[in-house]
């Protein structure tokens, strides 16, 4: 089997995840019958399972770079990738080759073929997962940070034993339809991930009492000590520039000052939430300070507050909602010191766009509107007649890659270009500009 093969494989399931029917599939029985058949290879390992709607990504790829810097062997499960499959899948900081993830593929492929599975069966995501699994296995990791992809208690993540560390990110309304209508619905989705063999669940701060509320009373009855990230530690953002920010972070037992190569204030949080997980696992896992320290430091999670170009400045971002999208504006405010953006947006049709309008036109000098590769995009005209009714200059062109040279063509070397709506529209800036390698 080779790589594009694996590709078209795994896509011919019908990834019903992101409908309402992905909530009919009771439990994740499926998955852990295709585990069963690949002798169980999500086990054998320290495992730290991070759930939650914003910052999930960020802090697994921070707890993943501390437990490497503190000399743990260990494997990075994530999703969506920027540019290829296989950066779902990372040993050591690195993403497993096409080769290896072919190979695996193929072996997930012989195990689904001895199962009889109805049409609310396995999906891709399920067999991905499946893959990561097998690839920290097959490299004897000692540790694995595993990234939730949708919700938390029917998700394919949700099949171990027993973990170390269950970590719960800021909670917001997201996939209302399939996760649910309120906040509290949405978080108990997401806090299913701690059961009574979780060793411990670090909470971050929350906008929501009601979520926070949830997943407390979930770390109750499971009996789970809680470690509450807000009422226990605080951070500031000290200094900051193009590369990245100095961070002060305090919390029991002494404070850290952290060089944090991601910007924005909601990665000086995230950066205090991952510290707070890696406190947790300090003796698990023999983390000193200076293993936080350096993994913060070394820590690469591309497509957030990315620069890309300095003269004009080019940003990418992958806020796709409007809560994102003012954590965004105010980045843009704080960090670059920009007052007016020329922006390259492109979104997926089942996103907030409106609200994503809402918070940018203030600040729009001109604003690109594009349609990404991405099969679920929203055609170009659509966004750009939504940022025009809230009073922007709006123009669609035909991809991302032209929008982006019309923004820099109309635009100084003093100007501020940000592309944003969603990661895919990040991606494809980023490979426009040479980018590609994550």
């Amino acid at each position: 089997m080779t790589y594009d093969e694996a590709i078209d494989y795994l896509l011919l399931f019908a990834d019903f995840e992101r409908s309402g029917r992905f909530l009919d599939r009771p439990d994740v029985g499926p998955v852990r019958r295709l585990l069963r058949a690949l002798n169980e290879p999500q086990e054998g390992r320290l495992t730290v399972h991070v759930a939650g709607t914003k910052g999930k990504g960020s802090v697994s790829a921070m707890i993943d770079s501390i437990l490497r810097a503190a000399g743990r062997s260990c494997g990075l499960y994530t999703s969506p990738h920027l540019h290829d499959y296989t950066e779902r899948v990372r040993i050591g900081g690195e993403a497993i080759s096409r080769a290896a993830f072919a190979r695996l593929t193929a072996a997930v492929h012989d195990a689904v073929t001895g199962l009889e599975l109805d049409d609310r069966g396995l999906v891709t995501f399920d067999l991905l997962t499946a893959i990561g699994f097998l690839a920290f296995r097959d490299a004897r990791l000692e540790a694995q940070v595993i990234e939730v992809g949708l919700g938390g208690r029917v998700d394919s993540t949700n099949v171990f034993d027993s973990k170390e560390l269950a970590v719960i990110t800021p909670l917001s309304l997201e996939h209302m339809a399939v996760l649910g209508e309120t906040i509290e619905e949405i978080a108990a989705e997401k806090a299913a991930i701690v059961g009574p063999r979780t060793e411990a669940v670090v909470l971050a701060p929350q906008t929501s009492e009601a979520a926070a509320d949830v997943v407390r009373e979930r770390a109750r009855g499971a009996r789970v000590p809680l470690i509450d990230v807000r009422a226990s530690y605080s951070w500031r953002v000290v200094a900051h520039d193009l590369r990245g920010q100095d961070v002060r972070i305090e919390r029991p037992g002494g404070g850290l000052d952290v060089r944090l190569p991601l910007l924005g204030a909601h990665q000086a949080e995230n950066a205090a939430t991952a510290v707070a997980g890696a406190d947790v696992l300090r003796e698990a896992a023999e983390i000193a300070d200076e293993a936080i320290l350096q993994g913060l430091a070394s820590v690469r999670w591309p497509g957030r507050l990315e620069v890309l170009h300095e003269s004009p400045l080019v940003i990418a971002d992958g806020a796709h909602n409007r809560e994102s999208a003012r954590r965004l504006a105010d980045a843009l405010r704080d960090y670059f010191g920009a007052e007016r953006v020329t922006f390259v947006v492109g979104a997926l049709s089942d996103k907030d766009v409106r609200g994503l309008a809402e918070e940018l036109v203030p600040m729009a000098t001109i604003v690109f509107a594009a349609r990404s590769a991405h099969p679920r995009s929203l055609e170009a005209a659509e966004i750009a007649a939504v940022f025009g009714e809230r009073g922007a200059r709006a123009e669609h062109v035909d991809s991302v890659a032209n929008a982006l040279e019309k923004a820099m063509a109309a635009s100084g070397s003093d100007a501020v270009i940000c592309l944003t709506g969603s990661l895919f529209v990040a991606a494809e800036g980023r490979a426009h500009l040479g980018k590609a390698a994550v």
